[in-house]
């Protein structure tokens, strides 16, 4: 059996049947291990994936509108990558495919943070401590 962190867990729904490719994705940009995944009974769509990001659970999932999961844009949720090295993730999920909303800078607050959107909608930050 499947051991997950406790507390809060993120779990993206992926739009257009997407979320295997989405994983694969989120393996280059994010540098995820994937923990497991099941299949759905159509063999099209993902039902269940277990991911780790920044030794962190996350699951996702593709669509299931007829379960109440319907095809929806994400909005309103960032995931917040809270990491050692923000130039080094940075760059990665950049090379990866990732869209730069805000880029990654020292910002007043004294977090060097920026804002990314994955090719499914969802957005991530970035950021560390600012080195001064």
């Amino acid at each position: 059996m499947t051991q997950y962190s406790t507390g809060l867990i993120p779990h993206m729904t992926i739009n257009d049947n997407n979320a295997k490719v989405a994983i694969d994705f989120y393996k280059k940009a994010f540098g995820a291990e994937e923990v497991g995944r099941h299949d759905a009974e159509d063999g099209k769509r993902l039902m269940h994936a277990h991911l780790k990001v920044n030794d962190h659970d996350l699951f996702l999932m593709d669509a299931f509108p007829e379960h109440g999961s319907p095809n929806t844009s994400p909005a309103g949720i960032m995931l917040a990558l809270r990491v050692d090295d923000p130039d080094k993730w940075w760059e990665r999920a950049t090379k990866a495919g990732a869209t730069v909303l805000a880029p990654l800078d020292d910002q007043f607050w004294g977090d060097r943070w920026g804002l990314l959107s994955d090719p499914y909608g969802h957005h991530w930050s970035i950021s560390a401590p600012a080195k001064k």
